[in-house]
């Protein structure tokens, strides 16, 4: 969740004086005010007037700065939102930005506005520069579909273009530099090119924004003009452009940082921009601009939800002093919400802003009417008698991730290409090294033992955890299941060993259970069986593979037994036997 660092004395001057100009915000006024926000103060420094506050919504990223937070509060206090009157679609606009054709290709979409009469202090440009990149990081995810810059606006003339360039046809210098640089090298040499030059890989053409004197603005979305990106403190005219892959994600973090200039004391003028070909709004759209759309919420769904009666003025006051447009009718309220705002998916977003606004405080406690003891589960018991015998029989307890790469579950595993290697994979993932969750839980004992060929041996380590299991006949594509694996690691073990402490497991579970042969790719031919209960496949043991060992960089034979617990849970009962 975001964390944010503002100061005190710049949260108090921009909430209403009503409270008194020589009151201070005490720490229990402050820590009141923040469940508005659902934000807790994690740190508090005195001396300096610093707070780091920790944001609990990912869902409002308005409210990932000190403006949000005291507008928020703001609103709170009058009982209801003034309006910004920038949104207004009638409203001239003075300025316009030309977007160029084929940007679809590389960064499509740009808002922009501008904003005059506010005197940048040191605080207020922390606070610009913090939004900026909680905005671009966070919600743009790491510049990808959002970044954000702010100019000086004395130095620009429009109408402004955006545009794709040859790498080496355009020089500037960037922020952070002295001389100028081609945008090949700014990828090559600047830390946000290398940083960032991945977002425009593969690309033969880069965005480009410039004025029309042909002066370079920004290298979108890596870095600023140097001679006209470069915010001081004292300036007073600013243009906030503002790129991405996703239009309205574009807007609404222009329509935060319009809202923010302006509770600061700036002007906002809107910027036409216009486009080659169709967009949602149109070819020629209007930023900043409220792109909200009302929706119909029935009174009786947010008392059931709330487990309250609610009157439709009650719900009306609660939502429009928490920043919403309301108008009710006869049983429901048509709602809508502020242009900063685009979070509004469900009926409980709004329930949710109700109960926010009233405070938890106002709802009636309900004791519950019926005594109920808990219990471990089924499963869960299974689970920590296997454990205690494990560990009585000389096993080491590890525990591991169940999220894995497919190099570790099936390739090394000599599982590519069968039903045993089939596993539930990761979409859109950061990271190969946790791409899909594990089939089994022989891999993850086997990474623990590749990593402890120092110590001494025999090495007896087991796992009792969750896998996730494609299923086809399940709501979600898989199943989720408690599986106990072990291994056993030394110079002369065998199958007879790993199988005397199947025997000594299951008979104290009081399971009966036979083997039969099986053909693992994992194990070597003829050392290895299937495990069944009631005559139902639920594991598999045997003598790994000398080449999975060879994969894994292990020096020592390995054999392993791998058993479902879930299953075992529900089936066979009685003395337990071999074959």
């Amino acid at each position: 969740m975001p964390t944010i660092i503002i100061f005190q004395d710049d949260l108090e001057s921009l909430l209403t004086t009503d409270r008194g100009a020589d009151r201070g915000i005490t720490t229990a006024q402050l820590e009141e005010w923040l469940m508005l926000v659902k934000g807790e103060l994690k740190g508090n420094n005195p001396e300096t007037g610093e707070l780091r506050i920790e944001l609990q919504d990912s869902n409002r990223p308005d409210l990932w700065c000190c403006e949000g937070i005291a507008r928020q509060i703001r609103i709170k206090q009058q009982g209801r939102l003034k309006p910004y009157s920038f949104f207004a679609e009638k409203l001239k606009s003075p300025h316009h930005l030309i977007v160029k054709p084929d940007m679809e290709q590389v960064r499509p979409y740009v808002a922009a506005c501008t904003a005059k009469g506010y005197r940048v202090t040191e605080k207020g440009l922390a606070q610009l520069i913090q939004t900026q990149e909680k905005l671009a990081d966070i919600f743009g995810r790491k510049r990808k579909t959002v970044s954000i810059g702010i100019y000086q606006l004395q130095n620009i003339i429009f109408p402004v273009t955006y545009e794709l360039v040859k790498p080496d046809d355009v020089r500037f210098t960037p922020l952070g530099m002295e001389t100028t640089m081609t945008l090949s090298e700014i990828l090559m040499v600047h830390p946000k090119g290398l940083e960032y030059g991945p977002i425009l890989a593969g690309n033969s053409l880069l965005p480009i924004l410039r004025d029309a004197k042909d002066q370079p603005l920004s290298f979108p979305p890596i870095i600023n003009s140097r001679e006209i990106g470069e915010v001081r403190v004292g300036d007073e005219e600013f243009f906030v452009e503002v790129t991405g892959t996703d239009l309205s994600m574009v807007i609404l973090s222009l329509n935060i940082f319009a809202a923010n200039l302006a509770d600061r004391g700036a002007t906002i003028d809107p910027v036409e921009i216009h486009y080659p070909t169709d967009t949602m709004p149109g070819r020629l759209i209007k930023t900043p601009q409220d792109f909200g759309k009302p929706k119909t919420i029935q009174i009786k769904a947010i008392e059931q939800a709330l487990g309250q009666g609610l009157s439709e003025a009650v719900v009306k006051q609660a939502l429009e002093s928490y920043g919403y447009s309301v108008s009710a009718e006869k049983g429901s309220v048509a709602v809508k919400l502020p242009p900063y705002r685009h979070d509004l998916m469900h009926t409980m977003d709004v329930v949710e802003d109700v109960a926010i606004s009233r405070g938890y405080a106002e709802f009636t406690p309900v004791m519950p009417t019926q005594f109920t003891v808990g219990g471990l589960s089924v499963i869960e018991q299974m689970s920590d008698r296997s454990r205690e015998l494990m560990v009585g029989l000389g096993f080491q307890e590890i525990i591991s991730n169940i999220l894995g790469s497919p190099d570790h579950y099936a390739r090394r595993m000599r599982l590519e290409g069968t039903e045993w290697g089939r596993m539930v994979e990761v979409d859109n993932v950061m990271s190969l090294s946790f791409s899909c969750l594990r089939q089994w839980m022989l891999p993850s004992l086997l990474r623990i033992e590749a990593a402890s060929s120092r110590a001494f041996y025999p090495h007896r380590l087991f796992e009792a955890g969750d896998v996730a299991i494609p299923d086809g006949t399940h709501e979600l594509g898989s199943r989720t299941e408690t599986v106990l694996g072990a291994l056993i690691a030394h110079a002369t073990t065998h199958f007879s060993e790993i199988h005397s402490c199947l025997d000594v497991l299951f008979y104290y579970l009081s399971k009966e259970y036979s083997l039969e042969p099986v053909q693992h790719s994992s194990f070597l031919e003829g050392r290895a069986g299937r495990v069944l209960v009631s005559g139902k496949p639920i594991g598999v043991i045997g003598e790994v593979h000398p080449e999975v060992l060879e994969r894994w960089q292990i020096a020592m034979p390995v054999v392993a037994l791998d058993v479902n617990l879930s299953q075992l849970a529900t089936l066979g009962k009685g003395v337990s036997s071999s074959s």
